[in-house]
């Protein structure tokens, strides 16, 4: 029987440009869309392209690591506002910091629907971490009678993606005034 190896930490360089190009890419990809030129994530960075492909051979990888990041500190969001207020409110900020993820990732809808296997662990991360939080959520102000009881997760997740959706001569105010309706939509 062979073990598996333990992997070797980052050098602390390698480590510095992980994270210049995760940050350089989340303010490149919320700016120019999912398809920005890498040369413009470089250039952020401080770094060489070759840097980029060694950390990220496909344009997937590097998108699916600034995302999973995003949607990871998106739904640990949802257990401190659930703490520190109470159930309709703690759903409605949450939606309102989930509005604010999707307003600022163009093409993030369509990479998620996407038939690209590329996208598959995306898709499923996204679920998998989004979904629980929300539905517990979304539960708990049902219970207090805040919302709707019909409601659930996935309804309120894709409702939000469609209505943050790029409307040409407006800017991302009107999709969260469009969201701030349907989130008076959601009271019983």
């Amino acid at each position: 029987m062979t073990e598996n190896p333990v992997p070797r930490p980052r050098r602390a360089d390698a480590r510095r440009n992980l994270d210049a190009l995760l940050e350089a890419a989340k303010h490149v990809l919320a700016t120019s869309g999912v398809d920005a030129p890498a040369k413009e994530i470089t250039d952020r960075a401080g770094v060489g392209v070759g840097t980029l492909y060694r950390h990220f051979p496909q344009r997937s990888d590097l998108v699916i690591a600034v995302l999973e990041h995003e949607i990871d500190a998106c739904a640990e969001a949802g257990a401190a506002l659930a703490a520190a207020n109470p159930p309709g409110v703690a759903l409605a900020e949450w939606v309102r910091h989930y509005t604010d993820f999707v307003a600022t990732k163009i093409g993030l809808a369509s990479a998620l629907h996407a038939a690209d296997s590329a996208h598959q662990e995306l898709r499923e991360h996204f679920y998998r971490r989004m979904g629980p939080v929300l539905e517990g959520l979304i539960r708990a102000a049902a219970a207090a009678g805040d919302v709707r009881a019909d409601v659930g997760a996935e309804d309120v997740l894709h409702a939000v993606a469609l209505l943050c959706q790029p409307v040409p001569g407006r800017d991302a105010g009107y999709g969260r005034r469009l969201v701030g309706v349907f989130l008076d939509g959601l009271r019983p």
